[in-house]
């Protein structure tokens, strides 16, 4: 009778490869040898892979077990890295998934933002200091995804008199969308860079150069909005001003970064455990680690880029002075002195907010945004949320909400919008002033932005009028 998985367990194989390709050379061995014989052939093979190399019937056993021997053992840390949490009533998947992150031999500490939700590996809204690692999936898919905020030297009283100008704007000037691009690429030097340096941005260029100056799908957009100062800060005089707001990053490019380099950390590191394997780490020391991460800070440029050439033509469309701006990334991973130790942090859907940093963390399309400065706290490894934070998923979004639903919120905050999928409604996010009033300990308000003319990319159900 010919073995089974389970007689080769009993004799001291584990389940795995090894097993499957014994299972299949044993009929051949069974030929010459009977069952004693093929069980103490296979005994001999596990007890030195090695010395059976060339064994005339499971030389591949051995050789898969000579692979398995040769595999990285994963050891987690003995106690998790440390890590607090801002926020109450966080969705419990991106707790665990921070927990899982701290568990990881290369952490060294963490955060979690009180606007995180599910991600990928890393939730939405968690920091991750590690050392001599950087993890892509921690960094995320939207590479240098970034905020910026263009004030122009116009009123906000204006806004209402220049609406149909300001709406004809947005609609000529910003493209959106997985395929947006122009048909005549911008420039910017940017594009004159070393875009070959690593296989992957060698082979985006081209799409890279068609789509700069354009957004995502998603929750990205482009706004104007009034800013209201309520002190002299920024640059500014106390008082409103029309102003432009964006959120995108690096498009096409970084997704294919991201993908590139996520699936080369996982095939280095196979022995971690299903529920680690999207927080496998590229080490800092290698050419793969220095490969990524020249390609990551080259999406954070081109994300600049992106954002730099919107607010070009939008103001040179108005015919408007930009009297300040403000802008920041999340979405990146930043070499950080912590605790006297250089380190690798990841902010993964969270701003940085070192002492007097300036960043942007923006509501929903009927709800302020906020112009901030940090103020350094270290337990959060100088960070704040990026944003309110959705509390539903876009697959839910779509099945329950319909722009009648939110026409009067719309109404009532005086928002025109443009276009949106109704997975970026205003009830799919959290209540920014809570978010804001969960983190008064990261950052300083400095000004606020409310929404009034709003585009975003058409996901197919068009708002009512």
């Amino acid at each position: 009778m010919t073995m089974t998985g389970k007689d080769l367990i009993k004799l001291g194989y584990k389940h795995g490869p090894a097993v499957g390709v014994a299972l299949r050379l044993i009929p051949e061995a069974e030929k010459s040898l009977d069952r004693e014989g093929v069980e103490r052939e296979l005994r001999a093979v596990l007890a030195d892979p090695v010395g059976n190399a060339a064994h005339p019937y499971f030389a591949e056993v051995a050789r898969v077990l000579r692979e398995q021997l040769q595999r990285p053992v994963y050891a987690e840390r003995e106690e998790p890295a440390p890590y607090k949490i801002w926020g109450e009533g966080l969705e419990e998947g991106s707790l665990e998934q921070m927990r899982q992150a701290s568990r990881l031999p290369v952490a060294v500490a963490g955060a979690l933002m009180p606007d995180a939700h599910v991600g990928y590996g890393l939730p939405i809204g968690g920091v991750l200091a590690t050392e001599n690692a950087v993890i892509p999936y921690a960094v995320g898919v939207d590479i240098a995804c970034r905020m910026r905020l263009s004030v122009y030297e116009v009123p906000a009283a204006d806004l209402t008199r220049l609406s149909g100008q300001l709406e004809k704007i947005l609609q000529r000037e910003t493209k959106f969308g997985t395929g947006g691009e122009h048909k005549t690429p911008l420039q910017h030097d940017v594009l004159d860079e070393d875009w070959s340096l690593t296989p992957v941005t060698k082979k985006v260029f081209p799409k890279a150069r068609a789509q700069l100056g354009t957004s995502g799908s998603g929750n990205h957009f482009v706004e104007f909005g009034i800013l209201t100062v309520d002190k002299p800060d920024l640059c500014l005089e106390a008082g409103q001003y029309l102003a432009l707001l964006s959120h995108s990053g690096s498009r096409g490019s970084g997704a294919a970064v991201a993908d590139y380099y996520s699936r080369l950390a996982m095939d280095r590191h196979p022995e971690l455990p299903p529920e680690l394997k999207r927080l496998a780490w590229l080490d800092m020391l290698s050419s793969e680690g220095q490969e990524y991460w020249y390609a990551m800070n080259l999406m954070g440029r081109y994300a600049q880029a992106n954002h730099e050439m919107i607010h070009k033509k939008v103001a040179r469309a108005l015919g408007a002075k930009v009297i300040t701006s403000v802008e920041n990334h999340h979405n990146f991973a930043w070499k950080e002195q912590h605790g006297g130790r250089e380190l690798i942090v990841h902010r993964k859907g969270a701003t940085p907010a070192g002492v007097g940093v300036l960043g942007v963390i923006p509501g929903s399309m009927a709800t302020p945004g906020f112009v901030v400065r940090g103020k350094g706290n270290v337990a959060s490894l100088h960070s704040a949320s990026h944003g309110a934070g959705r509390v539903m998923s876009r697959t839910a979004a779509r099945e329950k909400f319909r722009w009648s639903h939110f026409k009067q919120m719309l109404d009532d905050a005086g928002v025109k919008l443009l276009s949106a999928g109704i997975d970026e409604a205003p009830g799919v996010y959290k209540d920014i002033h809570q978010v804001m009033a969960a983190q008064s300990d990261l950052v300083d308000v400095v000004a606020r932005f409310d929404p009034k003319i709003v585009k975003m990319a058409d996901a197919g159900e068009k708002p009512e009028d």
